[in-house]
């Protein structure tokens, strides 16, 4: 295969294995580095031998993504603060036909969870449960038995369905709580955004030690968490927009014509149960302006 058959081959599947590596490895970045390694790859592969060529892609990106958790989880634990991932803001970069599983699989929140999985159990997990891979192929991604691919599954559907966040998968019961949480930071009354936040809500800020006055620590607790907000909320100059944030409406704050800070939401019913605020300026390059 040529240069330009390979690559026009494997150009009707990017989207969709950017997709499986942005939830393997949680950055755009390295997303995109397994995604091209999977393509030079492809590119020394006879394609006329390969049964299914989407199947292969996949288990292929899946298997450069696994080598490149375990260094990625020891620089994790180095990192400054809590990790984030990087927001995707309005999921061009998951292209469409990824759009309709944004909402559970790509969500800030669940995305944090999959990082308290091994290696090996978030590579299953997301083949079987997420792509719906046979375990056939998942054992050979992971190279372990069928019988052990199945226990890695087992461990972690239970891990996620014990510890998964409550959200609602409403997006207009969402974006109303977005916007009566807006309403109250711009507002500066914490009696009005402690009645939009649950009692046990959380907040995580991701500053990547770059940015001075993130807490380092995750804030527990609706008056706690207001009481920051609304401090940060009266400093601040960046102007807020609501905005897609890994498949749910959030907000994208915007200064001096750049990305400043996103947040992503979990929500239960009319409360706000976790907000995700990533301000590390390294994660917010790839993300357009709109104002």
């Amino acid at each position: 295969m040529d240069d330009e058959q390979a690559a026009g081959a494997f150009e009707e599947h990017r989207a969709h294995l950017t997709g499986v590596a942005y939830r393997m490895l949680g950055t755009l970045a390295d997303a995109e580095d397994a995604v091209q390694e999977a393509y030079l790859r492809f590119a020394r592969t006879d394609i006329a031998r390969l049964r299914d060529v989407r199947a292969w892609l996949t288990t292929t990106v899946a298997r450069i993504c696994l080598d490149e958790l375990g260094s990625a989880r020891a620089r994790r634990e180095s990192y400054v603060g809590p990790w984030l991932p990087e927001p995707v803001v309005d999921a061009a970069a998951l292209g469409p036909e990824d759009r309709v599983t944004l909402d559970d699989s790509v969500s800030m929140a669940m995305l944090v969870l999959l990082e308290s999985l091994s290696p090996a159990e978030r590579t299953a997990f997301i083949l079987r449960e997420v792509m719906g891979l046979p375990y056939p192929e998942v054992a050979l991604t992971v190279g372990r038995a069928e019988a052990a691919c199945r226990q890695l599954v087992a461990r972690a559907r239970a891990h996620v369905r014990r510890n998964a966040p409550r959200f609602t998968v409403d997006q207009d019961q969402h974006a109303g709580a977005v916007r009566a949480f807006l309403a109250a930071c711009a507002g500066g009354r914490m009696d009005a955004l402690v009645r939009v936040l649950d009692p046990d809500v959380v907040l995580r800020s991701d500053g990547g030690g770059q940015v001075a006055g993130v807490a380092r620590r995750p804030v527990v607790g609706a008056d706690r968490v207001a009481r920051l907000l609304v401090a940060v909320a009266a400093r601040g100059n960046a102007r807020p927009d609501i905005r897609s944030v890994n498949g749910a409406p959030g907000l994208v704050f915007e200064a001096g014509g750049r990305v400043v800070g996103v947040m992503a939401f979990s929500v239960a019913g009319d409360l706000i149960t976790g907000i995700d605020f990533v301000v590390n300026p390294d994660k917010l390059t790839r993300i357009p302006t709109e104002m």
